[in-house]
Protein backbone atom coordinates (compact mmCIF):
# COMPACT_ATOMS: atom_id res chain seq x y z
CA UNK A 1 0.00 0.00 0.00
CA UNK A 2 3.06 1.92 1.21
CA UNK A 3 4.20 1.91 -2.36
CA UNK A 4 0.97 2.73 -4.26
CA UNK A 5 0.58 5.42 -2.29
CA UNK A 6 4.21 6.68 -3.16
CA UNK A 7 3.42 5.99 -6.88
CA UNK A 8 0.97 8.61 -6.79
CA UNK A 9 2.99 11.20 -5.25
CA UNK A 10 1.98 10.37 -1.36
CA UNK A 11 5.28 10.23 0.56
CA UNK A 12 3.83 8.33 3.36
CA UNK A 13 5.26 6.36 7.21
CA UNK A 14 3.30 3.44 8.63
CA UNK A 15 2.28 4.22 12.11
CA UNK A 16 -0.19 1.15 13.21
CA UNK A 17 -2.17 0.70 16.24
CA UNK A 18 -0.69 -0.85 19.11
CA UNK A 19 -4.11 -2.28 20.50
CA UNK A 20 -7.87 -1.47 21.04
CA UNK A 21 -8.18 2.24 21.49
CA UNK A 22 -4.69 3.69 21.08
CA UNK A 23 -5.09 4.93 17.80
CA UNK A 24 -5.97 8.80 19.55
CA UNK A 25 -2.58 8.86 20.86
CA UNK A 26 -1.13 7.46 17.86
CA UNK A 27 -2.94 9.96 15.68
CA UNK A 28 -1.73 12.82 18.63
CA UNK A 29 2.13 11.58 18.41
CA UNK A 30 1.97 12.02 14.50
CA UNK A 31 0.52 15.10 14.51
CA UNK A 32 3.08 16.23 17.39
CA UNK A 33 5.76 15.04 15.08
CA UNK A 34 5.39 16.94 12.52
CA UNK A 35 3.09 15.30 9.91
CA UNK A 36 1.60 16.95 6.91
CA UNK A 37 -1.43 14.82 6.29
CA UNK A 38 -2.73 11.31 7.97
CA UNK A 39 -4.12 8.85 6.34
CA UNK A 40 -6.53 6.28 8.22
CA UNK A 41 -6.78 2.95 6.36
CA UNK A 42 -9.13 0.44 7.76
CA UNK A 43 -13.23 0.64 8.49
CA UNK A 44 -15.29 3.39 10.39
CA UNK A 45 -14.43 2.99 13.57
CA UNK A 46 -10.95 3.00 12.61
CA UNK A 47 -11.61 6.53 10.64
CA UNK A 48 -13.38 7.37 14.13
CA UNK A 49 -10.07 6.27 16.30
CA UNK A 50 -8.18 8.50 14.33
CA UNK A 51 -10.37 11.01 14.51
CA UNK A 52 -10.79 11.10 17.96
CA UNK A 53 -6.79 12.64 17.62
CA UNK A 54 -7.28 14.91 15.00
CA UNK A 55 -10.19 17.32 16.47
CA UNK A 56 -9.01 20.79 16.91
CA UNK A 57 -5.90 20.11 14.60
CA UNK A 58 -5.21 21.95 10.86
CA UNK A 59 -3.65 18.49 9.72
CA UNK A 60 -6.29 17.00 7.03
CA UNK A 61 -7.41 13.48 7.26
CA UNK A 62 -7.44 11.02 4.65
CA UNK A 63 -9.29 7.90 4.03
CA UNK A 64 -8.79 4.34 2.65
CA UNK A 65 -11.49 2.28 2.53
CA UNK A 66 -10.34 -1.70 4.26
CA UNK A 67 -13.51 -2.46 6.68
CA UNK A 68 -16.57 -3.87 7.05
CA UNK A 69 -19.30 -1.27 5.36
CA UNK A 70 -16.41 1.93 4.78
CA UNK A 71 -20.09 4.12 4.86
CA UNK A 72 -18.02 7.35 4.99
CA UNK A 73 -15.77 6.00 1.43
CA UNK A 74 -19.10 5.53 0.33
CA UNK A 75 -20.23 8.68 1.22
CA UNK A 76 -17.83 10.67 -0.29
CA UNK A 77 -18.03 8.32 -3.56
CA UNK A 78 -15.01 6.15 -2.89
CA UNK A 79 -16.90 3.21 -2.79
CA UNK A 80 -14.73 -0.13 -0.75
CA UNK A 81 -12.30 0.11 -4.00
CA UNK A 82 -8.78 0.26 -2.11
CA UNK A 83 -6.96 1.00 -5.34
CA UNK A 84 -9.22 3.35 -6.81
CA UNK A 85 -9.23 5.42 -3.53
CA UNK A 86 -5.32 5.71 -3.76
CA UNK A 87 -5.52 6.79 -7.27
CA UNK A 88 -8.38 9.85 -6.44
CA UNK A 89 -6.38 10.87 -3.13
CA UNK A 90 -4.31 13.06 -4.95
CA UNK A 91 -7.13 15.00 -6.61
CA UNK A 92 -8.84 15.86 -2.83
CA UNK A 93 -8.82 18.90 -1.32
CA UNK A 94 -8.77 19.37 2.39
CA UNK A 95 -12.47 20.55 3.70
CA UNK A 96 -12.79 22.29 7.38
CA UNK A 97 -16.02 19.94 8.44
CA UNK A 98 -17.94 20.08 11.85
CA UNK A 99 -18.15 16.62 13.96
CA UNK A 100 -20.78 15.26 16.49
CA UNK A 101 -20.11 14.61 20.01
CA UNK A 102 -21.85 11.88 21.54
CA UNK A 103 -21.47 12.10 26.17
CA UNK A 104 -23.11 8.88 27.70
CA UNK A 105 -24.37 7.55 30.93
CA UNK A 106 -20.82 7.35 32.62
CA UNK A 107 -19.68 11.22 31.50
CA UNK A 108 -17.26 9.67 28.08
CA UNK A 109 -17.48 11.98 25.12
CA UNK A 110 -16.84 10.53 21.76
CA UNK A 111 -16.35 12.44 18.56
CA UNK A 112 -18.42 11.31 15.40
CA UNK A 113 -17.95 11.57 11.82
CA UNK A 114 -20.91 10.19 10.56
CA UNK A 115 -23.84 9.47 13.12
CA UNK A 116 -24.69 8.23 16.11
CA UNK A 117 -27.55 5.69 17.42
CA UNK A 118 -29.96 4.90 20.56
CA UNK A 119 -32.06 2.43 21.33
CA UNK A 120 -32.38 -0.19 18.04
CA UNK A 121 -29.16 0.24 16.22
CA UNK A 122 -27.20 0.28 18.95
CA UNK A 123 -28.52 -3.58 20.59
CA UNK A 124 -27.38 -4.63 17.36
CA UNK A 125 -24.33 -3.07 17.58
CA UNK A 126 -23.83 -4.20 21.32
CA UNK A 127 -24.77 -8.38 20.70
CA UNK A 128 -22.76 -8.56 17.41
CA UNK A 129 -19.63 -10.23 17.75
CA UNK A 130 -16.25 -10.16 16.05
CA UNK A 131 -16.43 -13.76 15.11
CA UNK A 132 -19.53 -13.14 12.91
CA UNK A 133 -18.50 -9.80 11.43
CA UNK A 134 -15.03 -11.54 10.51
CA UNK A 135 -17.17 -14.60 8.81
CA UNK A 136 -20.19 -12.41 7.68
CA UNK A 137 -18.94 -8.81 7.03
CA UNK A 138 -21.72 -6.22 6.03
CA UNK A 139 -24.14 -8.89 5.98
CA UNK A 140 -23.72 -9.57 10.04
CA UNK A 141 -25.73 -6.29 10.67
CA UNK A 142 -28.55 -7.75 8.58
CA UNK A 143 -28.50 -11.34 10.48
CA UNK A 144 -28.30 -9.11 13.35
CA UNK A 145 -31.57 -6.84 12.45
CA UNK A 146 -33.24 -9.87 11.43
CA UNK A 147 -32.52 -11.65 14.91
CA UNK A 148 -34.91 -8.52 16.45
CA UNK A 149 -37.86 -9.74 14.52
CA UNK A 150 -40.27 -10.38 17.67
CA UNK A 151 -38.61 -8.66 20.23
CA UNK A 152 -40.29 -6.33 22.43
CA UNK A 153 -37.82 -2.91 21.73
CA UNK A 154 -36.66 -0.97 24.65
CA UNK A 155 -38.05 2.40 24.00
CA UNK A 156 -36.40 6.04 25.44
CA UNK A 157 -37.59 9.87 25.29
CA UNK A 158 -35.53 12.19 22.79
CA UNK A 159 -35.89 15.66 23.84
CA UNK A 160 -35.16 17.88 20.94
CA UNK A 161 -36.25 21.36 20.16
CA UNK A 162 -38.39 22.25 23.27
CA UNK A 163 -40.05 18.62 22.81
CA UNK A 164 -39.93 15.29 23.76
CA UNK A 165 -40.52 12.40 21.57
CA UNK A 166 -40.86 8.73 22.85
CA UNK A 167 -39.02 6.08 20.03
CA UNK A 168 -37.40 3.04 20.09
CA UNK A 169 -34.36 4.39 17.69
CA UNK A 170 -33.12 7.03 17.05
CA UNK A 171 -30.46 8.16 13.91
CA UNK A 172 -28.33 11.38 14.45
CA UNK A 173 -26.52 11.77 11.22
CA UNK A 174 -24.50 13.83 9.26
CA UNK A 175 -23.77 11.61 6.08
CA UNK A 176 -26.90 10.13 4.11
CA UNK A 177 -25.57 6.44 3.65
CA UNK A 178 -26.45 4.29 6.30
CA UNK A 179 -24.34 0.68 6.94
CA UNK A 180 -23.10 1.04 3.25
CA UNK A 181 -26.86 -0.06 1.61
CA UNK A 182 -29.57 2.25 2.38
CA UNK A 183 -30.01 5.86 2.55
CA UNK A 184 -32.27 7.08 5.50
CA UNK A 185 -31.26 10.54 5.79
CA UNK A 186 -31.88 12.30 2.73
CA UNK A 187 -31.45 15.96 3.42
CA UNK A 188 -27.78 16.17 5.16
CA UNK A 189 -24.09 16.21 4.13
CA UNK A 190 -20.76 16.07 5.83
CA UNK A 191 -20.51 19.76 4.59
CA UNK A 192 -23.10 20.97 6.77
CA UNK A 193 -23.23 21.98 10.57
CA UNK A 194 -26.20 20.19 11.49
CA UNK A 195 -27.71 16.91 12.11
CA UNK A 196 -30.39 15.14 10.47
CA UNK A 197 -32.35 13.33 12.94
CA UNK A 198 -34.74 10.49 12.41
CA UNK A 199 -36.54 9.18 15.13
CA UNK A 200 -38.72 5.82 14.56
CA UNK A 201 -42.07 5.36 17.42
CA UNK A 202 -42.89 1.69 18.69
CA UNK A 203 -41.47 -0.97 21.22
CA UNK A 204 -42.79 -3.73 17.86
CA UNK A 205 -40.10 -4.85 16.06
CA UNK A 206 -42.56 -5.91 13.32
CA UNK A 207 -43.14 -2.07 12.91
CA UNK A 208 -39.76 -2.02 11.10
CA UNK A 209 -40.22 -3.64 8.16
CA UNK A 210 -42.90 -1.20 7.30
CA UNK A 211 -40.25 1.55 7.81
CA UNK A 212 -37.55 -0.40 5.80
CA UNK A 213 -40.25 -0.09 2.90
CA UNK A 214 -40.02 3.59 3.72
CA UNK A 215 -36.16 3.90 3.13
CA UNK A 216 -36.22 1.97 0.11
CA UNK A 217 -39.41 4.11 -1.32
CA UNK A 218 -37.95 7.17 -0.20
CA UNK A 219 -41.23 7.51 1.49
CA UNK A 220 -40.05 7.50 5.30
CA UNK A 221 -40.40 11.44 5.97
CA UNK A 222 -43.97 10.96 5.11
CA UNK A 223 -45.07 8.13 7.17
CA UNK A 224 -47.22 7.56 10.37
CA UNK A 225 -44.25 6.93 13.30
CA UNK A 226 -41.31 8.32 11.85
CA UNK A 227 -40.54 11.85 12.93
CA UNK A 228 -37.52 14.07 10.81
CA UNK A 229 -35.55 17.12 12.44
CA UNK A 230 -32.72 19.01 11.45
CA UNK A 231 -31.05 20.49 14.70
CA UNK A 232 -27.67 20.34 15.98
CA UNK A 233 -28.17 19.00 19.79
CA UNK A 234 -29.97 16.43 21.54
CA UNK A 235 -30.68 14.56 24.57
CA UNK A 236 -31.66 11.24 24.99
CA UNK A 237 -33.33 9.93 28.44
CA UNK A 238 -34.49 6.33 29.65
CA UNK A 239 -37.52 5.70 30.38
CA UNK A 240 -37.69 2.16 32.13
CA UNK A 241 -34.55 0.11 33.98
CA UNK A 242 -34.07 -1.87 30.99
CA UNK A 243 -31.01 -0.50 29.50
CA UNK A 244 -30.86 1.51 26.52
CA UNK A 245 -27.74 1.35 23.98
CA UNK A 246 -25.59 3.95 22.23
CA UNK A 247 -23.25 3.68 18.85
CA UNK A 248 -20.93 6.06 16.85
CA UNK A 249 -19.90 5.34 13.76
CA UNK A 250 -20.69 1.52 13.91
CA UNK A 251 -19.05 1.39 17.38
CA UNK A 252 -20.56 0.57 20.91
CA UNK A 253 -20.21 3.99 22.93
CA UNK A 254 -22.61 3.12 26.61
CA UNK A 255 -25.85 3.20 27.46
CA UNK A 256 -28.08 6.26 28.33
CA UNK A 257 -28.69 8.92 29.37
CA UNK A 258 -26.93 10.73 26.88
CA UNK A 259 -26.69 13.92 24.17
CA UNK A 260 -25.35 14.95 21.48
CA UNK A 261 -24.14 17.95 19.73
CA UNK A 262 -22.20 19.72 17.14
CA UNK A 263 -18.99 20.84 17.28
CA UNK A 264 -18.23 23.28 14.61
CA UNK A 265 -15.10 23.59 12.44
CA UNK A 266 -13.68 20.01 14.22
CA UNK A 267 -11.25 18.91 11.48
CA UNK A 268 -9.88 19.13 7.91
CA UNK A 269 -11.40 16.26 6.05
CA UNK A 270 -9.90 15.58 2.18
CA UNK A 271 -13.10 15.58 -0.18
CA UNK A 272 -13.07 14.65 -3.65
CA UNK A 273 -13.74 17.83 -5.45
CA UNK A 274 -17.16 16.76 -7.41
CA UNK A 275 -18.51 15.59 -4.01
CA UNK A 276 -19.88 19.00 -2.96
CA UNK A 277 -21.44 19.50 -6.53
CA UNK A 278 -22.87 16.29 -6.24
CA UNK A 279 -24.65 17.23 -3.09
CA UNK A 280 -25.84 20.67 -4.98
CA UNK A 281 -27.61 18.73 -7.84
CA UNK A 282 -29.16 16.22 -5.14
CA UNK A 283 -31.00 19.01 -3.48
CA UNK A 284 -32.45 20.79 -7.05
Amino acid sequence: MLSELRRHGIWATLAASRGLGTLPQVTRECVDRGADLIIACGGDGTINEVAQGLVGSDIPLGILPAGTANVLACELGFGSNLGRTIRNLPSCRPHRISAGLLTNAAGVARYFLLMAGAGLDAFIVYNISAQLKRRFGKAAYWIGGFRQLGRSLEEFHVHLDGALHRCSFALVTKVRNYGGDLEIARKVSILDDHFEIVLFEGAESYRYLKYFLGVATNSLERMSGVTVRRARRAEFLPLEERPVHLQVDGEYAGQLPGRVEIVPDALRLLIPPDYAARIQDSRR
